[in-house]
């Protein structure tokens, strides 16, 4: 009997620490899915994919935000023959490299 009752005060911290990493686990997915506006998820609904193509997604980790923008003239094109999608980077015609 003795072993029985020393069994469960053993079990009861471990299931508290599983109830906590659940809660947390749980708080940090609804904390992520907030992230995103309207606007965002309006654009996700819209395309079956993340990026129109392996152009677009090399554009997009090439000019991550908070960095300074490369787009050259080809990218401009190619942005518009396969109708990329997402928030757009404006830079001026002086700052578009010619390769």
């Amino acid at each position: 009997m003795e072993a029985a009752a020393n069994l469960r005060r053993e079990g009861v911290p471990a299931m508290r620490i599983d109830r906590i990493g659940l809660l947390l686990i749980g708080a940090a997915l609804v904390a992520t899915t907030g992230c995103a506006t309207g606007e965002e998820w309006a654009t996700w609904r819209g395309h079956s994919s993340h990026f129109a193509s392996g152009s677009h997604m090399g554009f997009s980790v090439r000019n991550r935000e908070g960095t300074q923008a490369r787009v050259t003239r080809q990218d401009i094109q190619v942005a518009r023959d396969q109708n990329w999608w997402g928030k757009p980077i404006t830079v001026s015609q002086e700052q578009i490299l010619e390769r």
